[in-house]
C-alpha cells in the first residue's frame, strides 16, 4: 500500500484521485510504471474471476492511475490516453533519472517559461514532465 497521505474532502470539492490507464498487458505495464518510472503499487487484486485491478501512484501524488481487465465500464483503447502531466521540481534531474531507468524521454523543451519533457508507456499512452519555475 502507498504511504501517500490523502487530504480531507472539503465541502463542494471534486477531487481527482484516479485516472483509468488503458493498457493491453497489465503485467508489462505494471513492470514499466513500477520499475522504470518509479510509481508505487497501491493495489494489485483479482476480486472476481476474469477481473484484475492494479493501482499505482506517482511519487508524492494524491492522484493515482489504475489498469483493469474484465471491467467493461472502465475499458478504453490501449494507448489512447494523451498528455498526462507530472509536475516536478527539477526537470533535468527527473529526466536523467528516467533515462537511467531505461525510459525513452524527449529533450527538455522551454514552452514560454514552462519546461516540458515527454515519454510514452509501452502502449503509447503519453506523459509530460512539467516544470514551472515559479512553483519550486
Amino acid at each position: 500500500m502507498s504511504t501517500n497521505p490523502t487530504p480531507p474532502v472539503p465541502a463542494g470539492a471534486m477531487m481527482l484521485e484516479l485516472v483509468m490507464l488503458p493498457v493491453a498487458d497489465i503485467d508489462r505495464s505494471l513492470a514499466f510504471y513500477r520499475d522504470r518510472v518509479g510509481f508505487a503499487v497501491d493495489v494489485d487484486v483479482a476480486p472476481a474471476e476474469g477481473v484484475r485491478v492494479v493501482q499505482l501512484t506517482p511519487p508524492g501524488s494524491y492522484c493515482s492511475v489504475t489498469m483493469t481487465t474484465g471491467m467493461a465500464q472502465a475499458s478504453s483503447e490501449p494507448g489512447s490516453l494523451r498528455g498526462l502531466h507530472l509536475v516536478v521540481a527539477d526537470i533535468e534531474k527527473q529526466r536523467a533519472d528516467l533515462v537511467e531507468r531505461g525510459v525513452d524521454v524527449s529533450p527538455v523543451q522551454d514552452m514560454g517559461g514552462v519546461l516540458y519533457t515527454w515519454f510514452a508507456d509501452p502502449d503509447g499512452n503519453t506523459w509530460a514532465l512539467q516544470h514551472m519555475p515559479w512553483r519550486s
